[in-house]
């Protein structure tokens, strides 16, 4: 009987030991389950968290770079008005050099004879101070003309001074706006992963996205142009038509923009025509003048400027290479450049722009 009872015994005690044992690896399975839930809950949060700051940081970005944006079209308008002011103080200059030329070349050629003339044939003393008064007047007036030319030189010092100020915040706008450009593109590449959960977010701004970065990169294409001139050799006058003016692009192919028109991008009346045309087709002078600027604007890229008297102005922009220079004197027809797409420009075409007494007008006109 004590035997069976001690068997029993241990039959009990063995079976309460694999009891115990079941159930505490029952316990630590679910212990391991809940704790690894807490972790997958942790990082949930954290991912979560991060993707709010990724959120924050593209949003952040994106405003900045609208903001640059903004700067960058503000400061290429101040650009283009005192590339504009330039041309017409260097319009003014030369005008007045040629009129001093003339003058000098009178007093130089009548070597003061005439002055003297004039007083020896006074018919009494009240009529020779009159006559005196008189050459001290013309005296006066041409120191008067010879300040006012050097005031003129000066001025056109101090705005070439300026621009050359404009340009260098144009740069650093357009390098700002490149670097804000690919720290986003750096962002999104760093954490594609990521940025799946939030792709609805990316979607919005997506947009956005495009249109900065094709600005960025239209602007790093004009930087990476400034002071690219190429020059090259005129061909044959050509001259069209009957009017004042030739045609500045008879080869053009079609006319994609005509003065006073207001484009979808541009809320500013057009202030000259457009002539679309394949890269490299030649380009003329309108009429016979003086070069006053042929080089690079930031704007109107490889131009030309060409001053006719009278107060009028023929304009020539986005050219991919020029014919003419700075002070030379060209003939009506005379090519001056070749098509191109230089500057603010959205395709090869020479915008053709005519002023009367620094106000644009219609080319037509003339033409």
């Amino acid at each position: 009987m004590k035997k069976r009872m001690r068997k029993l015994w241990g039959i009990l005690m063995a079976l309460t030991l694999t009891a115990g044992l079941a159930f505490n690896v029952n316990a630590v399975t679910l212990n391991d389950a809940q704790q690894k839930a807490d972790e997958l809950e942790g990082q949930k949060d954290a991912a979560e968290e991060e993707q709010a700051s990724l959120s924050e940081r593209l949003d952040a970005i994106i405003k900045n770079m609208e903001d640059t944006q903004e700067k960058l079209e503000e400061k290429k308008a101040e650009v283009e008005a005192v590339e504009n002011e330039l041309a017409q103080a260097q319009i003014d200059a030369s005008n007045q050099y040629e009129s001093m030329k003339v003058r000098i070349k009178y007093m130089y050629e009548s070597g003061g004879s005439q002055m003297l003339q004039v007083l020896m044939e006074s018919e009494n003393m009240g009529d020779f101070l009159n006559k005196a008064e008189y050459v001290s007047k013309i005296s006066e007036y041409d120191r008067n003309e010879l300040i006012k030319y050097q005031e003129t030189v000066e001025e056109v010092e101090k705005k070439e001074e300026q621009i050359q100020t404009e340009y260098e915040e144009l740069d650093d706008l357009q390098t700002e706006l490149i670097t804000q450009q690919e720290e986003v593109q750096t962002l999104i590449d760093s954490n594609e992963a990521k940025l799946a959960d939030i792709q609805s977010q990316i979607d919005e701004n997506a947009e956005v996205l495009q249109q900065l970065k094709a600005q960025a990169e239209e602007e790093a294409r004009v930087q990476s142009q400034a002071g690219s001139t190429t020059w090259i050799t005129g061909g044959p006058n050509v001259v069209t038509g009957n009017g004042f003016f030739t045609h500045p692009c008879p080869n053009y192919t079609y006319q994609s923009s005509y003065f006073g028109e207001v484009r979808d991008f541009d809320p500013i009346p057009h202030k000259g025509h457009d002539y679309a045309a394949p890269a490299g087709t030649p380009t003329y002078a309108a009429a016979a003048g003086r070069v006053t600027i042929a080089g690079w604007s930031y704007s109107a890229g490889n131009w030309v400027v060409i001053d006719h008297g009278n107060g009028l102005v023929t304009k020539y922009m986005h050219h991919s290479a020029l014919s003419v220079t700075a002070g030379q004197y060209v003939e009506k027809g005379q090519q001056i450049g070749a098509v191109g797409t230089t500057g603010y420009s959205t395709g090869n075409h020479l915008h053709f722009q005519v002023e009367l007494n620094g106000v644009a007008v219609n080319p037509d006109l003339y033409m």
